[in-house]
């Protein structure tokens, strides 16, 4: 074979291609999970208050509560800033169990859909103590107002939720390879390239991506939300790459470009927009 011979030159082109498709796809799932995820907090968030007779607004990154700080009484921010971060360990845990008992064994995009919201869901309890424990705001308010032990309490509270998060994330590594459908991309040769397509490129992307459609309004507190599921994916991807792990379904599905998929993130991103950008008022 000489030197000049390009007769491999098409299937490196055709795995650039499932590359590039499926970090698209997987970047257009971690945005449609993350918004499944932030709206089931933010709307418990917002039920819960109503219920307390608390009014606010629920704008696009922050929901704002038009009630003095002497106003508050425990039980009513205990109630009003778990119960978002409870139903998002909930959202996790039944969409683990989905993937796990139906998802895992089909072809298509579900299963990844699926593997994003366990980790947005978890992130959100326990990622979310962490980042709120930085701003002193938000889920950091719960164990302030339960323990009434100083702000130690609450630090030790913060890294606790720290260390869970990242030991769950080490044991999502079986939800992450069985989440794929490409032969190609999950021998294990290719192990660094479908780390980086899959999880880390979808990470940045598409926090991105969400950052600049709630431009200029993005909050402190969401913004960290999605720096924390850092603390998730490093050790994630630490497990997968240590893997054997090379299997898919017995007819695993093309790697194509989900059209329609790119359609809804859009115009998800576009409702939530106009329909919070002014803010709703409730309460």
């Amino acid at each position: 074979m000489s030197a000049t011979d390009t007769s491999v030159q098409p299937a490196s082109t055709d795995l650039g291609q499932k590359t590039l498709i499926a970090a698209c796809n997987s970047t257009l799932l971690f945005v449609l999970a993350y918004l499944t995820a932030d709206t089931a907090f933010r709307l418990a968030t917002v039920l819960m208050a109503r219920q307390l007779r608390i009014p606010g607004i629920w704008g696009l990154s922050r929901i704002q509560f038009r009630i003095a700080d002497t106003a508050w009484w425990r039980q009513a921010v205990v109630a009003v800033y778990s119960v978002g971060p409870l139903v998002c360990l909930l959202l996790a845990v039944v969409a683990a169990l989905w993937f796990w008992q139906r998802a895992r064994l089909r072809r298509g995009l579900l299963k990844q859909y699926l593997l994003w919201l366990v980790l947005h869901g978890l992130n959100l309890f326990f990622g979310a103590m962490v980042a709120d424990t930085i701003t002193e705001s938000g889920f950091w308010f719960v164990p302030s107002w339960v323990f009434l032990a100083g702000n130690a309490v609450n630090v030790a509270v913060a890294v606790l939720s720290g260390l869970v998060l990242l030991a769950l994330g080490y044991l999502a590594a079986p939800l992450f390879l069985q989440s794929h459908d490409s032969r190609t991309l999950m021998r294990f040769e290719q192990r660094r390239r479908l780390l980086w397509a899959t999880l880390f490129l979808p990470w940045l992307l598409g926090s991105a991506l969400i950052a600049l459609a709630k431009f200029p309004h993005l909050s402190v507190n969401e913004g960290l939300h999605l720096a924390t599921l850092f603390v998730a994916l490093a050790p994630l991807a630490v497990s997968s790459s240590n893997e054997l792990f090379a299997f898919t379904v017995e007819m695993p599905q093309k790697t194509r470009f989900a059209a329609g998929l790119a359609v809804l993130v859009l115009l998800a991103l576009a409702a939530a927009r106009v329909v919070l950008g002014p803010g709703v008022h409730f309460g």
